[in-house]
């Protein structure tokens, strides 16, 4: 019997909510099989999504924090293939109020060993009235004779006095395969408020493969604001 479950293909599919945050899924497969996990948490938040799959299985791990009225929003996925496909996607949305502080922090991080890896990251942070928004997005995708593709975005705004910070980076490597990186950074700020973005994008390909990467950073300022604005891309093919 444990041999026959051993050579049969199986799904899994694990998910966990949670209001008040602190909602974690785990999910694995082997020999051939996919494993999904979600994780979801509203509130003052943590969310985590893990899933494994080998000989050539599916992975799919999807984990999102949203963090409400002066709220910290922190999303981790994480998706590990052998042989196979990795798709990882985080998303982290925090708002804050009335001098309050909103901090979205999302990362996402797909590996394969000969497959494709796919992740993708996303905060938005948003304050208003003196507040304080930060938002930090983070992604990166690992494939080894495979394909390794990394989007990652990052999105705060600033109203009445507010700072507003954004930080993105996209992580893309290969050994002999194909890396694609991507990075978008946006902050706005309105009357008198402060709008910073920083942006970093990495595409690395090993021998005989081919790398690409695109980043884009902006910042957005009126009535009396100040905006800045920082962009470093890197690109290596050996």
């Amino acid at each position: 019997m444990k041999r026959l479950l051993a050579t049969m293909g199986c799904t899994v599919l694990v998910a966990a909510a949670a209001l008040a945050g602190d909602a974690t899924a785990v999910s694995t497969s082997s020999n051939g099989g996919s494993a999904r996990a979600s994780a979801t948490a509203i509130g003052n938040s943590s969310s985590t999504a893990i899933a494994g799959a080998t000989n050539g299985g599916l992975a799919v791990a999807n984990s999102a924090a949203i963090g409400w009225c002066n709220g910290y929003a922190d999303s981790r996925s994480v998706a590990m293939a052998d042989h196979g496909v990795a798709l990882s996607d985080s998303r982290a949305d925090a708002t804050g109020r009335f001098s309050g502080s909103a901090v979205a922090d999302s990362e996402s991080i797909a590996a394969t060993i000969g497959g494709l890896a796919v992740s993708r990251s996303e905060a938005t942070a948003e304050g208003t009235l003196f507040g304080h928004a930060r938002s930090r997005s983070v992604s990166t995708a690992l494939s080894r004779y495979g394909t390794a593709v990394s989007d990652s975005r990052a999105t705060s705004s600033g109203l009445l006095g507010s700072y507003a910070s954004s930080e993105s980076g996209s992580h893309a490597v290969t050994v002999g395969g194909c890396s694609i990186s991507r990075t978008r950074v946006i902050s706005a700020a309105r009357y008198h408020a402060i709008a910073v973005s920083n942006g970093l994008g990495i595409s690395i390909s090993g021998v005989l493969g081919h790398s690409r990467v695109g980043l884009r950073a902006e910042s957005r300022a009126d009535h009396f604001g100040d905006s800045r604005s920082n962009a470093v891309v890197i690109r290596i093919g050996r």
